[in-house]
């Protein structure tokens, strides 16, 4: 992979310009709120009644009985991409989620919104010198869109300590993909289009155990599953020949999702701290993926699944969420201080080589909002640090900004007229 130009305009639409978001079904989203993302994306085992968690259905049966919870968040971003002794900035903006929660009825909380899941956006080209006689090949890379869905959940206490939870999300979204080359001692050029487009379902189911150790202390451990399934989408390539014209070919129900599992556990103290770890894993090894081989000996396109493009992917996270006072009338001591680290393998390979590890890091803060109605919302906003690299091919550090909107509203408190 070489990196020539990079486009660098901001984008409402997708959330990254790097060239990795050409594989699979591009660069994966965090999926979590406010809250998780000060903690770095932590939160499988979180279970605060005053926060929309997405990331475990179950936590939603711990939402606060009284309050209508809504959690809306964009987010900001500047990534310096390097290879050798070449350097390029892109920045992009996005507006990730919305969400809200609320209590059903007794044990039983709802929660519903839009969440990201993948982005595809980049634009760069490639230049070698072939020959004296071949000249210059030069190729285009360009690609565009992203995966969202739109869910509703819902968690119930099951009894004593246990509680479970689902997601059942519509997904949409298309995936766009362009290589163009041409040389410099021919005229005509040659064009491949990779596109696809996913309306299909997502499921998800969650857990979660909360275990209290004293009257101060609670010990909750969570789980999720995630349902791997064929997304209906027929993927096809286009192969365009300014001197022969275009051929097509197209897999039937060519995309899938893996199946995932997460585990993760939070230790609690009073309103005070709040410590997370998670770990999860996404089965997409075991998935076979649309691969262009070419052209068949008719000269049309040849587009197979193919074993092996895919791998496993881990992905670890901790966390940490802190209010000194929560009694307290000093306005500093109210506020939360975050902060998180994470380690992540790729679900994809380049090359027949792994693609790049991830290491993050996150430091964040919750900002009470006080008003004569209201002193129950937040303003989260948290900075990320992410370094993507891995050996021989282009290294990212992505400096992300994430500002979220809390409203806890009282919706369903009684009031008392005298």
């Amino acid at each position: 992979m070489a990196l020539a130009v990079v486009a660098v305009c901001a984008s409402a639409q997708n959330g990254t310009k790097s060239p990795y978001s050409q594989y699979g079904i591009g660069v994966l989203s965090d999926p979590s709120q406010g809250l998780g993302r000060g903690m770095n994306g932590t939160g499988i085992g979180v279970r605060i009644g005053n926060a929309v968690n997405t990331l475990n259905p179950a936590s939603y049966s711990g939402v606060d009985s009284l309050t209508m919870l809504f959690d809306a968040g964009l987010s900001g971003q500047v990534t310096n991409f390097k290879e050798g002794g070449h350097r390029q900035n892109a920045k992009t903006a996005t507006f990730d989620y919305v969400v809200g929660s609320f209590r059903m009825w007794k044990n039983i909380g709802v929660s519903f919104g839009v969440l990201p899941m993948s982005s595809v956006g980049y634009s760069y080209t490639s230049s070698s010198l072939l020959d004296k006689e071949n000249g210059t090949l030069t190729e285009t890379y360009s690609g565009d869109g992203g995966l969202r869905q739109v869910f509703i959940g819902a968690g119930a206490k099951v009894f004593g300590p246990l509680s479970v939870g689902f997601n059942a999300g519509y997904l949409w979204g298309s995936l766009d993909r362009t290589v163009t080359s041409s040389t410099t001692s021919y005229v005509n050029s040659l064009s491949k289009t990779y596109s696809a487009t996913v309306k299909s379902y997502n499921l998800e189911a969650g857990l979660q155990w909360e275990q209290p150790l004293s009257k101060k202390d609670v010990l909750t451990i969570g789980a999720t599953f995630g349902l791997g399934h064929k997304l209906g989408s027929d993927p096809v390539l286009s192969i365009t020949n300014s001197s022969t014209g275009t051929t097509s070919d197209t897999i039937k129900n060519g995309l899938e999702l893996p199946m995932s599992y997460g585990f993760g556990l939070s230790y609690q103290r009073e309103q005070k701290l709040t410590v997370a770890a998670d770990m999860s894993l996404q089965k997409w090894g075991s998935l076979a993926w649309p691969d262009a081989n070419g052209s068949s000996s008719n000269g049309t396109a040849l587009y197979t699944l193919k074993d092996g493009l895919l791998k496993d992917r881990l992905k670890l996270n901790a966390g940490v969420d802190w209010i000194p006072n929560p009694l307290s009338r000093r306005y500093l001591s109210l506020v939360h201080y975050r902060m998180g680290v994470g380690y992540a393998t790729p679900y994809y390979k380049i090359g027949g080589q792994d693609g790049p590890k991830e290491i993050s890091a996150s430091v964040g803060f919750g900002i009470p909002i006080y008003n004569s109605y209201n002193n129950r919302s937040v303003l989260n906003i948290s900075g990320q640090w992410v370094h993507t690299s891995a050996t021989g091919l282009i290294t990212e550090n992505t400096f992300r900004i994430n500002i979220g909107l809390t409203f806890n509203e009282r919706w369903f408190m009684k009031w008392k007229v005298e």
